[in-house]
């Protein structure tokens, strides 16, 4: 199944001048405790490479060091020894580290040959096929089940091993798609800057990609919606004359597609269901189109310039729970989930759609697959349950992201309150976006970060709004918007509310929620 993909590797590989490394010599990585010195390492052994690791850091701060567990290497800790030098052929210094600085005139003077990141990049190529995967929502869960539907069908994917690291950006994919396995599956991302994806996909020469959605996300740089939808376009102009697989209902996508005269080939998903409501999204000709909703910036559309939705070449119909009905060209088959909710059905469309028409696995067959998969942690993952409430957290960071999770719960609970975590990266109008979709769609709404307080303040004659006793501290890492401290203060809250769900949403949420679950046994 993946003969006609490898040999479109080997057309890549043959245009890039690499130098054969020989078998004797030694690779030394600096920062080993780095993401990025930890994966060089890695991606130097699976290719049958000696390397030795070092880092400043002791082993207790050296938070990846169980990904290298099974690996033979000599790894110095607490210092860069003088053995080190001596004993390298090579030395790769972190990317990070000043050419100033003492530790790069150390490497420049020592007998090892100087190595960046980018020519060890050129040198090793993944050899294997590469499939990335992009949009502003449902990247994990799509890149999780395909690589599910890989292991279920006997093939490896690359693992990059980071337990607490979501792994999209920079250089952690292009490392990644390198590692040992039989295909690479990997998320990729971007801090909603021009070519923050081609930075990626120039160095992991995909064979097809994913879009999932394009919503709005990543705009507090003073750029509006069409250069964000082009960033993911990105992922299009790499692509051209290749395969990607798209979310039809998306008309930001579609009209993408149209506004750069993608040349390649177009698989489309969507869904057939009823309208959940009506909003407004940018279209490429600089009208506004209504879109009827299915899920929050997806669903029905017909702009006066002639774009509207194509019919799905994998369509959902008769979506009822976790099951619907898959039509395609060729078939309708009945499709069972171990997920729950519309959002994820969309996911389940673009991995499926991939891997029947990429990896060639029969209908049949990732029609057994589906049901094993049983998501991904931090997605609407359940972390406590008794009689009075369940206890959820979800990594929701957007506003077209929390209004998905938000709308999902309101199908099964009647009352729901929700601990804001968050701190958007479009600033304050992400802030008060997700505050006024909050409203729309939860009965009690606590604002546990410094910045969803700031937009609660708008809100609190709607007798919705929840505070904490103590007004939270600022504090803000990207989408990291609350501290632990701040977590269990808007989760205590929470716990008074008369409602039969309690949702914890946000970065913060996911990281803390094995703290979340201490407090939660503390109560008892």
């Amino acid at each position: 199944m993946l003969k006609k993909m490898s040999t479109d590797m080997d057309k890549h590989s043959s245009q890039m001048e690499k130098i054969p490394f020989t078998e004797m010599e030694t690779f030394g990585v600096i920062g080993i405790c780095g993401v990025v010195g930890n994966l060089v390492a890695r991606v130097l052994m699976d290719h049958g490479q000696r390397v030795m690791g070092t880092d400043i850091h002791s082993a207790k701060n050296c938070p990846f060091l169980y990904t290298l567990k099974d690996y033979n290497s000599q790894i110095y800790l607490n210092e860069h020894p003088e053995i080190f030098f001596n004993s390298s052929t090579y030395i790769i210094p972190p990317p990070s580290l000043p050419k100033t600085s003492n530790l790069f005139q150390k490497i420049k003077d020592s007998p090892a040959q100087l190595l960046d990141v980018e020519k060890l990049l050129q040198q090793i190529h993944p050899n294997k096929p590469v499939i990335c995967v992009t949009g502003t929502n449902g990247k994990t869960t799509t890149t999780t089940l395909l690589k599910h539907f890989c292991y279920s069908a006997g093939l490896k994917p690359t693992e990059h091993g980071f337990r607490t690291l979501q792994g999209n950006i920079d250089y952690i994919p292009p490392l990644q798609c390198r590692l040992k396995g039989d295909i690479a599956v990997v998320e990729t991302g971007t801090e909603g800057n021009t070519g923050d994806l081609k930075f990626i996909l120039d160095r992991c020469y995909p064979s097809c990609g994913v879009i999932t959605n394009i919503n709005p996300d990543h705009l507090n740089n003073g750029h509006d919606f069409r250069h964000y939808s082009l960033i993911k376009g990105e992922l299009l102009e790499k692509l051209r004359g290749e395969t990607v697989v798209v979310n039809g209902d998306d008309p930001a996508i579609w009209g993408l597609i149209s506004h750069i005269n993608y040349q390649g080939k177009v698989i489309t998903f969507g869904v057939d269901h009823e309208v959940q409501g009506e909003s407004k999204k940018e279209c490429w000709c600089g009208e506004e189109i209504t879109l009827k909703e299915t899920l929050s910036g997806v669903g029905y559309y017909h702009c006066q310039c002639g774009l509207k939705r194509p019919t799905p070449d994998y369509l959902a119909t008769a979506i009822q729970g976790n099951s619907f009905l898959l039509q395609t060209s060729q078939e309708k088959i009945k499709m069972e989930m171990g997920i729950t909710g519309l959002h994820n059905v969309y996911n389940a469309l673009g991995a499926i759609a991939v891997a029947h028409e990429i990896l060639k696995i029969p209908l049949e067959e990732i029609k057994n697959y589906l049901p094993t998969f049983k998501g991904v942690p931090g997605r609407l993952e359940y972390i406590h349950q008794d009689e009075n409430r369940d206890l959820i957290v979800d990594y929701g960071h957007n506003p077209s992201g929390v209004e998905t999770v938000l709308r999902e719960l309101n199908k099964t609970y009647n009352k729901i309150a929700v601990v804001i975590t968050i701190s958007s990266e479009s600033g304050k109008s992400g802030d008060n976006e997700i505050m006024e979709r909050t409203l729309a769609n939860a009965d009690f709404i606590i604002p546990a970060s410094y910045y969803s307080r700031l937009a609660a303040e708008s809100y609190i004659s709607s007798g919705k709004i929840i505070l904490t006793t103590e007004e939270p501290e600022k504090f803000r890492e990207g989408t990291l918007g609350a501290t632990e401290e701040q977590v269990v203060r808007g989760l205590e809250k929470g716990l008074e509310c008369d409602a039969d769900a309690l949702i914890c949403i946000g970065e913060a949420a996911v990281k803390y929620k094995e703290k979340i679950k201490i407090f939660i046994d503390s109560q008892k």
